[in-house]
């Protein structure tokens, strides 16, 4: 059973399926991409064999659970047979952001493109956006970068009106507003506070805009409890529009989109298969935060069999409160490769993030993981304060304490030093975490 990527009636109702109903549904879904890439792609066809995976006798999900992880690294070292379509059937060159790696091509299908519009459409639909709505895309549409051209087909597909203004250019962002009168506007929320920060300082009236919600990519803006963090925060404080957050990948072509509710990104059910794990590559329990695993459905282009994301995160299997029966993940609690052993304390770097976002007092700042003279995972926070620097140090090591148990050196830096740091050109989105121990 596929779905028809020219309908997004069909995904509401995908929705509301029972869980036995939505597990025969993905059964069927994870055979027919088990078949495919059997037959078409050289690294999953000579990985069943290794294994004896008999792919014609799967019936049962725990078989498919036997086949071993896909990582980053396999996709950096069999890129190219991993193809699961003849070249000549590739209609789209994009890239990883390779944010912990070199870049990784994937080569979408025509069809594949139809998909990454239905799926955009599907999410955008979740957190209400409708083709009565005028959307401007302030995220960049080259540099074989994949999300800025889902945006893009997305809004097509619901029928929204498209602005296609691109990143940066705070002076242009606002004139496009004043001018054509966007509903939506899709963003980094950093460059949101950028915007909120050039109008301030230029007396543009905020609230007196069009724009009416904010779909907000590539940064959280909530906690590990759901709640808006720092940047959410004064996003809402100045500026009277609905904050939506959404959170996807290249890897996974399928996005996890908030309703309303802000309970966490609905899943897609049927374009994605989701497992969250532990570090023994067990399922952990419901409401337990572990690494999401993912396994794409209906591509024809590059698929992926229970690819590691390196993503922690916390899966919320509940009903919604907007009558979804959708699965939902929370925000990114950590990256599996970014896990530091401090004084016998595992901390993840958004554990300290959202410490230092939560006090209006710190302007900016770095992590910055290092190895000390004995080989041991060190912590430093690298940081620009306003106000009595001792009297706040001495706060930010008391919530250290409290939340993590240990406390990292906090070195005062000057703002703009660190904000080079934080924002490189070759990069696509800030860099809050410097790994320095290799």
């Amino acid at each position: 059973m596929n779905t028809s990527f020219s309908n997004i009636k069909n995904g509401l109702e995908i929705d509301l399926l029972s869980s036995s109903e939505l597990n025969n549904f993905q059964f069927e879904l994870i055979r027919n991409t088990l078949i495919s890439v059997n037959d078409n792609s050289t690294y999953y066809s000579n990985l069943f064999k290794e294994i004896n995976f008999d792919v014609l006798n799967f019936n049962d999900i725990s078989a498919f659970k036997k086949i071993p992880f896909s990582t980053k690294e396999i996709l950096q070292e069999f890129n190219n047979e991993l193809l699961n379509v003849p070249i000549k059937n590739i209609a789209e060159y994009v890239t990883t952001s390779g944010t912990l790696g070199a870049p990784v091509q994937f080569l979408l299908t025509e069809n594949d493109l139809d998909r990454l519009a239905y799926n955009e459409a599907r999410g955008l639909s979740i957190a209400g956006v409708t083709s009565d709505d005028v959307v401007q895309i302030t995220t960049t549409l080259d540099r074989r970068f994949m999300a800025g051209l889902a945006y893009y087909v997305g809004c097509r597909m619901i029928g929204a009106g498209t602005i296609r203004v691109g990143v940066g250019a705070p002076q242009l962002q606002w004139d496009t507003i004043a001018q054509m009168s966007p509903t939506v506007i899709i963003g980094v929320p950093s460059f949101i506070v950028k915007l909120i920060e050039f109008a301030i300082h230029n007396n543009i009236d905020i609230n007196a805009s069009s724009v009416k919600k904010i779909i907000c990519i590539g940064e959280p803006i909530r906690d590990i409890e759901l709640e808006l963090n720092k940047v959410g925060q004064f996003i809402k404080s100045q500026w009277n529009v609905q904050l939506f957050s959404t959170y996807a990948s290249t890897e996974m072509a399928t996005a996890f989109t908030e309703c309303e509710f802000g309970q966490g990104g609905h899943q897609l059910n049927e374009l994605i298969y989701t497992e969250i794990i532990d570090e023994d590559g067990n399922d952990v329990l419901e409401n337990e935060i572990g690494e999401l695993v993912v396994t794409t459905l209906q591509v024809e282009g590059m698929p992926l069999l229970r690819f590691r994301t390196g993503d922690m995160v916390r899966k919320y299997n509940a009903p919604c409160k907007c009558g979804r029966k959708s699965s939902r993940l929370g925000p990114i609690v950590g990256r599996k490769g970014q896990l530091i052993k401090y004084k016998g304390t595992s901390v993840y770097p958004s554990a300290l993030q959202h410490i230092l976002d939560h006090m209006a007092e710190v302007e900016t700042y770095v992590i910055e993981a290092i190895l000390n003279d004995f080989g041991e995972d060190q912590i430093n926070v690298l940081i620009a304060i306003s106000g009595d620097k001792e009297i706040i140090i001495n706060k930010l090591k008391e919530l250290c304490q409290s939340y993590i148990r240990v406390t990292p050196e906090f070195l005062i830096r000057e703002a703009g030093f660190i904000n080079h740091l934080r924002n490189r050109p070759e990069m696509r989105k800030p860099i809050l975490f410097i790994d320095n121990r290799r």
